[in-house]
């Protein structure tokens, strides 16, 4: 079994390499801005997911796509020998979606601010479904003074 610590480091590890291959040793043209945002690696260390994001339009990002496969002997040679692990995990490059989820969380953000003048609005003429005090006091104030002052109950008068 291995150690969840030591294949978190992997995973790491495997992610700083392929950054740095990837800025100092691949120099084919197709490859786009990228950046290489996560990798996860499995338990047996046999599998290493490398996630990644590139900047321009589809036809870059196919583009830095066929690049990385075209390197991943490379990647897969230079990772093995700095791991020093028995066998070189395989890599398998996943184009990470995060700017397109961010993109879509900023859209519905500003939905949400262009509509809450409407919810104002709509707001302004609602009333309460129920009491607009649901907790209501059973006892009135001036019972309270009453039962406060320093006279005899109003049973025991009569017994003196």
């Amino acid at each position: 079994m291995t150690d969840p610590t030591r294949v978190r480091r992997h995973a790491e590890r495997i992610r700083e390499l392929v950054a740095s291959v990837v800025r100092t040793q691949i120099k084919d043209p197709r490859l786009g801005m990228i950046t290489i945002t996560d990798a996860r690696i499995t338990a047996d260390l046999r599998e290493a997911t490398v996630f990644y994001t590139v900047l321009g339009d589809a036809a870059a990002q196919a583009a830095t796509a066929a690049a990385l496969e075209s390197a991943k002997g490379l990647l897969r040679s230079t990772v093995g020998k700095a791991l020093g692990l028995r066998h070189a995990p395989t890599l398998m490059f996943v184009q990470d979606e995060v700017l397109e989820h961010a993109k879509h969380i900023d859209e519905l953000l500003a939905a949400a601010r262009e509509s809450d003048a409407e919810v104002q609005r709509i707001a302004a003429g609602a009333r309460f479904a129920g009491e607009a005090q649901p907790y209501r006091v059973d006892h009135e104030p001036e019972q309270e003074a009453e039962a406060d002052d320093d006279s005899v109950p109003a049973g025991r008068e009569d017994q003196s």
